[in-house]
Protein backbone atom coordinates (compact mmCIF):
# COMPACT_ATOMS: atom_id res chain seq x y z
CA UNK A 1 0.00 0.00 0.00
CA UNK A 2 1.33 3.42 -0.96
CA UNK A 3 2.12 5.89 1.78
CA UNK A 4 1.48 9.43 0.55
CA UNK A 5 3.39 12.43 1.90
CA UNK A 6 1.58 15.78 1.89
CA UNK A 7 3.73 18.37 0.14
CA UNK A 8 1.52 21.47 0.09
CA UNK A 9 -1.95 22.76 -0.77
CA UNK A 10 -2.45 22.85 -4.54
CA UNK A 11 -2.87 26.63 -4.36
CA UNK A 12 0.74 26.94 -3.13
CA UNK A 13 1.85 25.91 -6.62
CA UNK A 14 1.21 28.72 -9.11
CA UNK A 15 -0.88 27.89 -12.18
CA UNK A 16 1.64 27.16 -14.96
CA UNK A 17 4.36 27.03 -12.32
CA UNK A 18 6.13 24.71 -9.94
CA UNK A 19 7.35 24.10 -6.44
CA UNK A 20 10.68 22.53 -5.58
CA UNK A 21 10.74 19.75 -2.98
CA UNK A 22 14.15 19.19 -1.37
CA UNK A 23 15.20 15.73 -0.28
CA UNK A 24 17.78 14.79 2.37
CA UNK A 25 19.75 12.92 -0.30
CA UNK A 26 19.71 13.36 -4.07
CA UNK A 27 18.40 15.94 -6.49
CA UNK A 28 15.22 17.81 -5.53
CA UNK A 29 11.84 17.01 -7.06
CA UNK A 30 9.90 19.61 -9.05
CA UNK A 31 6.10 19.53 -8.69
CA UNK A 32 4.27 21.27 -11.54
CA UNK A 33 0.70 22.57 -11.94
CA UNK A 34 -0.79 23.26 -15.35
CA UNK A 35 -3.76 25.39 -16.39
CA UNK A 36 -6.17 22.46 -15.83
CA UNK A 37 -4.96 22.03 -12.22
CA UNK A 38 -3.25 18.76 -13.18
CA UNK A 39 -0.18 18.09 -11.04
CA UNK A 40 2.99 16.30 -12.13
CA UNK A 41 6.32 15.54 -10.43
CA UNK A 42 9.73 15.12 -12.05
CA UNK A 43 13.31 15.13 -10.87
CA UNK A 44 14.40 18.77 -10.98
CA UNK A 45 17.11 18.10 -13.56
CA UNK A 46 16.88 18.38 -17.34
CA UNK A 47 18.36 15.34 -19.13
CA UNK A 48 20.33 17.64 -21.46
CA UNK A 49 22.64 19.74 -19.27
CA UNK A 50 21.02 19.36 -15.85
CA UNK A 51 19.05 22.61 -15.90
CA UNK A 52 16.51 23.22 -13.11
CA UNK A 53 13.17 22.23 -14.63
CA UNK A 54 11.39 23.91 -11.71
CA UNK A 55 12.45 27.24 -13.24
CA UNK A 56 11.07 26.35 -16.68
CA UNK A 57 7.92 27.46 -18.46
CA UNK A 58 4.93 25.12 -18.08
CA UNK A 59 2.54 24.76 -21.03
CA UNK A 60 -0.08 22.05 -21.48
CA UNK A 61 1.53 18.86 -20.19
CA UNK A 62 5.11 19.98 -20.88
CA UNK A 63 7.84 22.14 -19.38
CA UNK A 64 10.56 24.00 -21.29
CA UNK A 65 13.98 23.83 -19.65
CA UNK A 66 15.19 27.34 -18.79
CA UNK A 67 18.73 26.69 -20.07
CA UNK A 68 18.32 25.46 -23.65
CA UNK A 69 14.54 25.28 -24.17
CA UNK A 70 14.34 21.50 -24.33
CA UNK A 71 10.71 20.41 -23.98
CA UNK A 72 10.06 17.68 -21.41
CA UNK A 73 6.74 15.87 -21.06
CA UNK A 74 5.34 16.27 -17.57
CA UNK A 75 3.29 13.10 -17.93
CA UNK A 76 6.17 10.80 -18.90
CA UNK A 77 9.44 12.70 -18.32
CA UNK A 78 10.51 12.20 -21.95
CA UNK A 79 12.19 14.88 -24.03
CA UNK A 80 10.16 15.82 -27.10
CA UNK A 81 11.70 15.36 -30.53
CA UNK A 82 14.10 16.30 -31.93
CA UNK A 83 15.66 16.11 -28.45
CA UNK A 84 16.32 12.79 -26.75
CA UNK A 85 16.47 11.61 -23.17
CA UNK A 86 14.25 11.41 -20.14
CA UNK A 87 14.00 12.54 -16.56
CA UNK A 88 12.64 10.35 -13.75
CA UNK A 89 9.04 11.02 -12.80
CA UNK A 90 7.41 10.60 -9.40
CA UNK A 91 3.92 9.42 -8.50
CA UNK A 92 1.76 12.26 -7.25
CA UNK A 93 -1.87 13.02 -6.60
CA UNK A 94 -4.18 15.71 -5.29
CA UNK A 95 -6.64 14.78 -2.57
CA UNK A 96 -8.82 17.25 -0.66
CA UNK A 97 -6.79 20.09 -2.16
CA UNK A 98 -3.47 18.68 -0.91
CA UNK A 99 -0.63 17.71 -3.26
CA UNK A 100 0.96 14.41 -2.26
CA UNK A 101 4.00 12.43 -3.38
CA UNK A 102 4.68 8.74 -2.89
CA UNK A 103 6.83 8.73 0.28
CA UNK A 104 8.80 5.64 -0.74
CA UNK A 105 9.67 7.08 -4.15
CA UNK A 106 10.60 10.41 -2.60
CA UNK A 107 13.05 8.62 -0.27
CA UNK A 108 14.58 6.20 -2.79
CA UNK A 109 13.89 7.11 -6.45
CA UNK A 110 16.70 8.44 -8.67
CA UNK A 111 19.19 8.97 -5.85
CA UNK A 112 22.06 7.89 -8.09
CA UNK A 113 21.77 10.96 -10.33
CA UNK A 114 24.15 13.72 -9.30
CA UNK A 115 23.16 17.34 -9.15
CA UNK A 116 24.72 19.40 -11.94
CA UNK A 117 27.92 21.22 -11.05
CA UNK A 118 29.05 24.52 -12.47
CA UNK A 119 31.47 27.27 -11.65
CA UNK A 120 35.20 27.86 -11.44
CA UNK A 121 37.33 24.74 -11.46
CA UNK A 122 34.64 22.47 -12.90
CA UNK A 123 35.87 20.79 -16.07
CA UNK A 124 33.46 20.25 -18.94
CA UNK A 125 33.79 18.07 -22.01
CA UNK A 126 35.90 19.81 -24.60
CA UNK A 127 37.11 22.49 -22.22
CA UNK A 128 40.63 23.79 -22.50
CA UNK A 129 42.61 23.13 -19.34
Amino acid sequence: MTEWKIICPIHDIPVLGSRRVSRPVGVAVAVFRNSRDEVFALLDRCPHKGGPLSQGIVFGTSVACPLHNWTIGLDDGCARQPDEGWVPKFACKVEDGQVMLDAQELATHALNLAAPRAGPGVATAGAIA
